[in-house]
C-alpha cells in the first residue's frame, strides 16, 4: 500500500489471481485500490469476494433465473448427499479458478467415488468442495468487454480427443503446452442476454469469463464465473485473446476499450463523490 502511495499511479491493471497463494485473498487487492482511490481495472470488492465462492455465485445467478447445474457444497466428505442430485456428479474446489485438479477423475458415476474425491479435495485443499450435476453435451466461453454495444462474445471449445458428451476442459487441457481444445465461433442472441445479466447481477466491470454447459436439448447451464480471467495477448493463449481473435478484436482493441471503461467509470465516481 505504502509503495502505491509513492507511485501515485493514473490506473492499475489488476492482474492478480491470488496472494500469498491464496486465491480469495485477491479480493484485497480492489480494496486498497478504492480505499487510496486509484482507478483500476475489473471488479470491485464485491464481486472479487463473491468470485471466490463458486457456490454463492450460483445462488445468486439462479436468482435471476440465470440457469446452473444443481449442486451441493460439501465441508466433508461425510456430508449426507442431497437426495435430489443425479449421477453423474462433477466435484471442483468451490475457492480456487483455473480448473486446479480438474481432469477425468472429476467425474463420479457413483457414491463411492464421489466421497473419495471429496475427502481427498478437502484434505488435500482445506477448502469446502462444490459438486454439481454433470451437463452432458458440449462446452462453451463466452466473453464480456465492455466499452461498445456489441459486448459478449461466445465460442465453443472444440475438443481434440473428443469423448462426445463428456468432453470437457481439464487442467491439462487449458494449461499444458499445446491446448487439448480450439475455440469456435457460437452465436445465440439468448446466451448473450443471460450473460449479461450474470455480469451484472455480479456487479462485475470491464470484462468477465464465463464457461457454460449446453445439454442436448439446448439449454444452457453456467458452471463458472470469473470476474479477473487470465489476462494477455493472444500469444499467451489466454481464453479473452483467443474467443475474441475470432470476431477480428484484437488485443490493442481489448485494451483500449478496457482503458476508456475504467476512465469513464472512475470519472462517473468521483463525481457522485464531490455532489454527495
Amino acid at each position: 500500500q505504502q509503495k502505491i502511495k509513492r507511485i501515485k499511479p493514473d490506473m492499475v491493471f489488476n492482474l492478480v489471481g491470488s496472494v500469498r497463494g491464496v486465491d480469495r485473498l485477491a479480493a484485497t487487492i480492489p480494496s486498497i485500490l478504492e480505499f487510496l482511490e486509484i482507478p483500476f481495472t475489473g471488479a470491485g470488492i464485491f464481486c472479487e469476494t463473491l468470485s471466490y465462492n463458486k457456490f454463492l455465485t450460483a445462488e445468486l445467478l439462479k436468482s435471476v433465473s440465470v440457469a446452473v447445474p444443481n449442486s451441493q457444497l460439501f465441508s466433508d466428505y461425510k456430508d449426507e448427499l442431497n437426495f435430489g442430485l443425479k449421477f453423474p456428479l462433477i466435484s471442483k474446489l468451490n475457492e480456487v479458478h483455473g480448473a486446479v485438479n480438474m481432469d477425468k477423475d472429476a467425474i463420479s458415476f457413483d457414491e463411492k467415488h464421489l466421497r473419495d474425491r471429496v475427502k481427498f479435495l478437502i484434505e488435500t485443499y482445506h477448502q469446502p468442495v462444490l459438486v454439481q450435476e454433470f451437463i452432458a453435451g458440449r462446452e462453451l466461453t463466452a466473453i464480456v468487454l465492455e466499452g461498445d454495444d456489441e459486448n459478449v462474445f461466445a465460442a465453443e471449445k472444440v475438443f481434440d480427443k473428443d469423448t462426445g458428451d463428456f468432453s470437457f476442459a481439464t487442467f491439462d487441457d487449458q494449461w499444458a503446452d499445446g491446448n487439448g481444445f480450439h475455440y469456435e465461433k457460437y452465436e445465440d442472441e439468448k446466451l448473450k442476454n443471460l450473460v449479461r445479466k450474470a455480469f451484472v447481477i455480479s456487479k462485475m466491470h470491464d470484462y468477465a469469463k464465463f464457461d457454460i454447459r449446453l445439454d442436448r436439448a439446448g439449454n444452457h447451464f453456467f458452471v463458472d464465473s470469473n470476474s479477473n480471467p487470465a489476462f494477455g495477448p493472444k500469444e499467451l493463449d489466454c481464453a479473452i485473446s483467443n474467443v475474441l481473435h475470432l470476431y477480428g478484436v484484437s488485443f490493442n482493441t481489448i485494451l483500449e476499450r478496457i482503458i476508456s471503461n475504467t476512465v469513464k467509470r472512475f470519472s462517473i465516481f468521483r463525481r457522485h463523490k464531490k455532489i454527495s
